[in-house]
């Protein structure tokens, strides 16, 4: 925290537990992907055996941070914010990635899923007036730039057919909603804690996708349950649980505007594991737009790191 100012700085161990995450969290296009191919699985099932290897983790969370010495009760409004953001963040953002991943490629869907920093920076900027400093500004234009530079080629080299504007839309509405868990999380963490957060909201959004399972889940998958229980445990402890605790905690450190930033990194990750797990061509847009992301974070951690 800067003494000067009361916002958030940019410390190293945050820095790093911010990227962990963002590379954590960029496994999960690939892993979806690959059951996708592999086992013909459907979103609504894939997304609900995440959700049910996460579970345990997130129990035993919430029991422990709620029983400890010093524990703050929540308020009436402190709940019912955080199981809002938990659906909106994690239940809808979850549900619209996994279905347009059936549409796009890996390396495009975590392209235009990374559209959410923008929208997390102007939703703080206008709904909280939040200031957004001139180095985050030139962060988020060099990131996007590089982004919209490696999403043309993307469209050069597959073409524009129905399939490709389905998929992105959704994964677009994903961007929103996670946006807005990232600036919703970052004003109520400071109040209840990051554990304890992440483990209620994460709680309510299994709810939700529970519900979902078992209105309109396809019941035939129940049947190549083994072959499916490998993606779902790579799914909630490596996509899920770890990197879930790692961006709250960050959040907490460096404050939202900063891990939105930070994450930019993610599309990195994820297009090259796309290319060398399942195969997808990696292009010269793709290699300018990615130093371009990559300029555009370290630009910001060092701004951040000097001052």
């Amino acid at each position: 925290m800067n003494a000067t100012t009361g916002k958030p700085s940019l410390s190293l161990v945050g820095l790093l537990i911010a990227i962990a995450g963002a590379i954590l969290f960029s496994t999960k296009a690939i892993i979806v992907k690959k059951a996708f191919v592999s086992q013909r699985v459907d979103a609504v099932s894939l997304l609900t055996l995440r959700m049910a290897f996460s579970l345990p983790f997130y129990v035993l969370t919430a029991y422990l941070v709620s029983n400890r010495e010093g524990n703050v009760k929540m308020t009436n409004r402190q709940w019912a914010l955080t199981f809002a953001i938990g659906i909106t963040g994690y239940y809808l953002s979850s549900l619209f990635d996994f279905i347009g991943l059936q549409y796009i490629s890996a390396g495009l869907e975590r392209l235009i899923l990374f559209l959410y920093p923008t929208f997390a920076v102007l939703l703080n900027r206008f709904a909280f007036g939040q200031t957004i400093a001139r180095n985050q500004w030139i962060a988020l234009a060099l990131t996007y730039l590089g982004i919209g530079l490696a999403f043309s080629g993307e469209i050069r080299i597959t073409g524009a057919d129905a399939n490709l504007w389905r998929g992105s839309a959704w994964v677009f509405l994903c961007a929103v909603t996670f946006s807005i868990y990232l600036v919703g999380s970052g004003k109520i963490i400071p109040k209840i804690g990051a554990a304890k957060f992440t483990a209620y909201a994460m709680l309510s959004a299994t709810v939700g996708v529970f519900l979902h399972f078992l209105v309109e889940g396809n019941y035939s998958q129940v049947s190549n349950l083994g072959a499916l229980l490998p993606y779902g445990f790579l799914l909630a402890i490596v996509a899920t649980v770890a990197p879930s605790f790692l961006i709250s905690n960050a959040m907490k450190r460096i404050g939202s505007n900063n891990v939105a930033i930070i994450s930019s990194i993610g599309p990195v990750s994820t297009i090259l594991q796309a290319h060398f797990v399942l195969g997808e061509k990696i292009f010269a847009e793709q290699v300018i737009g990615t130093l371009l992301v990559i300029l555009g974070v370290l630009l910001l951690s060092w701004k951040q790191l000097e001052s």
